[in-house]
């Protein structure tokens, strides 16, 4: 047991699905060093994202609002860890923090739920999503959909799409197996829709110089996941997209390379820029020279969309 005297406090958000997440690492630190159930607690903060349901992230502070509470537990000493969505956390972290370890990679693709297929959504389809990534790759394939906001846990949302307050809505795959509703929805193959950078991972942050804590989280690393998720993140650095940026990334590792597929897409899904490089494992370097490069080929307007 690492603490003698308390056990170990585990951030999370208060959704289901994060406290799935925060249940599947607990049980992970505690199969991989022999504690007992009682050597982990969980802490549930509340927050700005999941207050704040009716507008889009980018109107009201972009992806901090999933960080910032769970931030200021772990400097307050409330907490020892975050786990986190890494798709939900900040490219830029300050140095303070130290992302220190993932679980395996589930799903990373995008399930399309209320329809079979987007030929199967009737004539100018109403989509809900609060993902600029989701809504631009959805005008790509339908042009004629319009996209409304989508926001809220997944039942929520489900909920929406039953009252049919849109045809259709968009979902990660990992998100629904983790929650048991796997059955939900129809895969979308990533060469019809690149998920977005870290999609189906869980990070597990904690503070630079908290030794300990750093030595018994690097038991659960997975490695794999880790690298990969590292080099869609690089090609976020290089992009220096914020919240209203259209991106979508995907890294596969082998051996010792990385196979890295990025795209960034106008909202209007008329205009994408993609790539599809083979680097050496842990090249971030090259990662954020890939975005940069993505960049460069953009239009104008397209551009406009990754300056700060």
């Amino acid at each position: 047991m690492l603490f003698t005297d308390r056990p170990l406090r585990l951030g999370t958000r208060g959704s289901p699905l994060a406290l799935a997440q925060a249940r599947m690492t607990a049980q992970a630190l505690i199969a991989a060093h022999g504690w007992s159930a009682d050597a982990i607690e969980i802490v549930t903060v509340q927050t700005s994202g999941d207050r704040i349901q009716d507008r889009a992230l980018a109107d009201i502070g972009g992806k901090a609002l999933w960080t910032k509470e769970l931030d200021r537990a772990l400097v307050a000493g409330e907490t020892d860890l975050s786990v986190h969505s890494m798709k939900d956390v900040e490219t830029v972290r300050h140095d303070i923090f130290h992302i220190a370890a993932m679980l395996p990679r589930a799903d990373p693709r995008d399930k399309l739920i209320g329809a079979a297929s987007f030929d199967a959504l009737p004539p100018n389809p109403i989509v809900g999503t609060s993902s600029p990534r989701r809504g631009a790759q959805v005008k790509r394939l339908r042009p004629d959909a319009t996209i409304t906001l989508f926001r809220g846990n997944v039942a929520t949302r489900l909920a929406k799409l039953a009252a049919g307050e849109v045809h259709a809505t968009l979902l990660a795959a990992a998100g629904l197996d983790r929650l048991d509703q796997g059955d939900v929805g129809t895969i979308i193959p990533v060469d019809t829709m690149l998920p977005a950078p870290s999609q189906g991972a869980v990070g597990i942050e904690i503070l630079a110089g908290n030794a300990p804590v750093i030595d018994a989280v690097a038991a659960i690393n997975h490695r794999d996941t880790f690298d990969a998720v590292m080099m869609e993140r690089a090609v976020l650095r290089g992009l220096g997209g914020t919240c209203h940026s259209p991106i979508a990334a995907l890294a596969l590792v082998d051996g010792d390379d990385v196979t890295i597929r990025a795209e960034i897409i106008s909202p209007d899904g008329q205009e994408t820029v993609s790539e599809s490089l083979r680097l050496a494992r842990g090249d971030l370097d090259a990662g954020e020279a890939l975005g940069r490069a993505l960049l460069d080929r953009a239009s104008p307007a397209l551009r406009a969309l990754f300056e700060a």
